[in-house]
């Protein structure tokens, strides 16, 4: 089992070295970009932003229900809210979505073209496959994703101050007050920086997956279940080894 692992990892970087070479047209690769940034980034907006919202909103309930004390600042509330979004939700919950919804989409795909055999018909006519397929998915979702970061956080801010304008639960200007209150901009460059990492991990992952799919349509049916199985444990583990790294 060791040795299995041990053997798929170094598949893995040969792989991503076969990807990340030199593209011989650079026009067709931007063209490629373009279409996976709306494949990968543009279509998950609206998930995210609906989930971003209703966690925004809960976690001024739950904080708010939490802060009971009389001698605790209500403010407190938009603080607590505002560091669980930055620091944790806004990008790794929001990359353990992605890693479903991306990892599936990016597995899938290329799993058919490999069982179709549309991969090999374009190495056989001398093209790099896996830099022609792979390379602007990687990029599009690493260089883009922390666009979907901030996104997540101003709308879980807006749904948290939804949730406080109609229910009350809170001084509406004490919830502005506890956002505005020791704001650190390092948070929102750790924040960033996790999610393209994680958005890497997930996209290369899933493409490594998808790339090497055998078996037929089941085949492809189970890469994609090892590619979000495995990006979702690595995104895990490289939080716990960031956040060690970056804040401590």
């Amino acid at each position: 089992m060791i040795r299995t692992a041990i053997e798929k990892v170094g598949e893995y970087f040969l792989f991503l070295c076969k990807v990340f070479r030199r593209p011989e047209k650079t026009r067709l690769y931007w063209k490629q970009f373009i279409l996976e940034t709306d494949k990968l980034i543009i279509s998950s907006i609206l998930i995210v932003a609906v989930i971003s919202v209703f966690i925004g909103g809960v976690l001024v309930i739950q904080t708010a229900s939490n802060l009971e004390n009389p001698f605790i600042d209500k403010m407190y509330v938009g603080y607590m809210v505002r560091e669980s979004l930055i620091l944790e939700f806004c990008s790794t919950m929001v990359a353990l979505i992605l890693a479903g919804k991306m990892g599936s989409n990016i597995a899938s795909e290329l799993g058919s073209m490999r069982i179709t055999e549309q991969i090999d018909a374009m190495d056989m006519m001398g093209v790099n496959s896996a830099s022609f397929l792979v390379q602007p998915k990687i990029l599009a979702a690493t260089i883009l994703s922390p666009l979907l970061m901030l996104l997540s956080f101003v709308l879980g801010l807006i749904g948290g101050y939804v949730v406080v304008e109609f229910t009350g639960i809170i001084r509406t200007a004490s919830y502005i007050e506890g956002i505005e209150f020791s704001y650190k901009g390092f948070f929102v460059f750790y924040s960033c920086f996790k999610t393209a990492l994680f958005c890497f991990i997930i996209s290369s992952i899933s493409a490594f997956e998808g790339y090497y799919a055998r078996g037929g349509s089941l085949g492809v049916g189970r890469s994609s279940t090892r590619a979000i199985v495995t990006s979702s444990i690595l995104i895990l583990m490289f939080d716990l080894i960031v956040t060690e790294v970056m804040l401590y």
